[in-house]
């Protein structure tokens, strides 16, 4: 059957930006399960258990086992209503039944999208919890390619039926995650705890905070909790005329959708504040108004990231409505964009070959000479192979001033050196 209007919105609102991923999904009529908390810890008198998970990219990578097999990697968003099997592999080794089928048209020059609602899989997260009955949906193509952006292979994202279930801490230093029963919870003590008013609104989660755009202009705004983006901070400006992009400001490209790229404008806002604390000169996304439009099924500024996010220890409380932050040892770390210039990608069978996708006109990489295609076969001559794309990533974003030598293979086939200055372009 054709896709309803909301499922083709539902896919076109998956974006990915240059160095960051936001994906901010809903599918109404498969929301429903998300209502009510579908997981169980396996010691059913537990009071939480815990589980380990990697941290790609700003993006939370958990186990799964599906029927039984596994374990895969799933990422853990906030930011998804139904969750997904975004590899359609799992299919066939797995042994889906697949029901409502949905054809998604109008996706460029590309042939329609294939989507298959699959019931009663058993779903376990680690050996901490499970779920016996869930309904999830697989793409019939892996259109998101998060494997190639997070340097690992993903197989699929869970949302919303896991924040329904627990009382989820996350501590981003640590790497673990916290599943909380949420009839046995109880809040954290102490001073340093910051306690937040969550809003819940079909599967997402809000807060409102204040941020200053700048020195004198400080706004109240309504942003999605969403851990599934890797960035900051995201503020659209069509969503209040008040709210007015930086004067110093970058033009890029800051991904692409299904239906095109998506262009928009990289800057810094003068401050954040959640509860008592406050977050300083913040590199944030202004996407264009048409790229985000469409995509608005609850009136909202904005987004809050897992960049952000990641420098609290952090307690997501869905059933009772509340958000819990408190610093960590990454609090003061300063933010930062790519000071080389290129969006980078990882393939090969293991994901340790790292491939130049888009060099920024101008940046320190277009004056190095580095090339889309070219591939990064060492680094200050350790070999590239030897690093995940996280520590590449981190190794971009380092320090302004810092001097890279990178040792490139063209597609060709020929090799040279290039060095690359590190420059703080906002």
């Amino acid at each position: 059957m054709a896709a309803p209007a909301q499922f083709s919105q539902y896919l076109r609102s998956r974006l990915r930006w240059a160095g960051w991923v936001c994906l901010l999904l809903v599918l109404p009529g498969l929301s429903a399960q998300a209502q009510t908390g579908l997981f169980t810890l396996r010691r059913a008198k537990a009071r939480y258990a815990q589980l380990s998970f990697e941290l790609q990219r700003n993006l939370i990578v958990v186990p799964v086992y599906l029927n039984g097999r596994g374990p895969y990697h799933f990422m853990l968003d906030t930011g998804v209503g139904t969750s997904l099997i975004t590899d359609p592999r799992l299919r066939d080794s797995l042994n889906l039944r697949l029901g409502q089928k949905f054809l998604v048209a109008g996706v460029g020059e590309e042939a329609p999208l294939v989507a298959f609602q699959t019931d009663s899989i058993r779903v376990q997260l680690g050996t901490q919890a499970s779920a016996a009955c869930v309904s999830l949906l697989l793409l019939s193509d892996d259109i998101f390619d998060l494997s190639s952006y997070v340097g690992r292979p993903i197989h699929g994202i869970l949302g919303a039926d896991v924040f329904r279930s627990f009382v989820v801490g996350i501590n981003a230093e640590r790497q673990m995650l916290t599943l909380h029963s949420p009839e046995r919870f109880q809040a954290p003590r102490g001073r340093r705890w910051a306690k937040l008013p969550l809003e819940i609104e079909g599967d997402k989660s809000y807060i409102n905070t204040k941020v200053a755009l700048n020195d004198s202009v400080q706004l109240p705004l309504k942003l999605i909790l969403d851990t599934g983006a890797g960035h900051a901070l995201s503020i659209e400006t069509g969503s209040d005329r008040r709210l007015t992009l930086p004067p110093q400001r970058l033009r890029t490209p800051l991904g692409r959708g299904l239906s095109g790229d998506v262009h928009g404008y990289l800057g810094r806002v003068r401050g954040l504040r959640l509860g008592q604390y406050r977050l300083q000169s913040l590199v944030t996304s202004f996407p264009d108004e048409e790229s985000v439009r469409a995509r608005v099924e609850v009136p909202r500024n904005g987004n809050l990231g897992f960049e952000l996010l990641k420098r609290f220890d952090v307690v997501i409380d869905y059933p009772h409505n509340r958000l819990w932050l408190r610093p960590n040892a990454l609090f003061r770390d300063p933010f930062e964009h790519d000071m080389c210039g290129i969006e980078l990608l990882a393939n090969g069978p293991d994901y340790h070959r790292y491939v130049i996708q888009r060099v920024e006109p101008g940046s320190p990489a277009d004056q190095a000479q580095l090339r889309p295609q070219d591939e990064i076969i060492s680094i200050n001559l350790a070999p590239a192979s030897s690093m995940t794309l996280t520590q590449i990533s981190r190794l971009l974003h380092s320090a302004d001033g810092r001097q890279l030598m990178l040792f490139v293979r063209r597609p060709d086939g020929d090799l040279f050196v290039a060095y690359v200055k590190l420059k703080r372009q906002i």
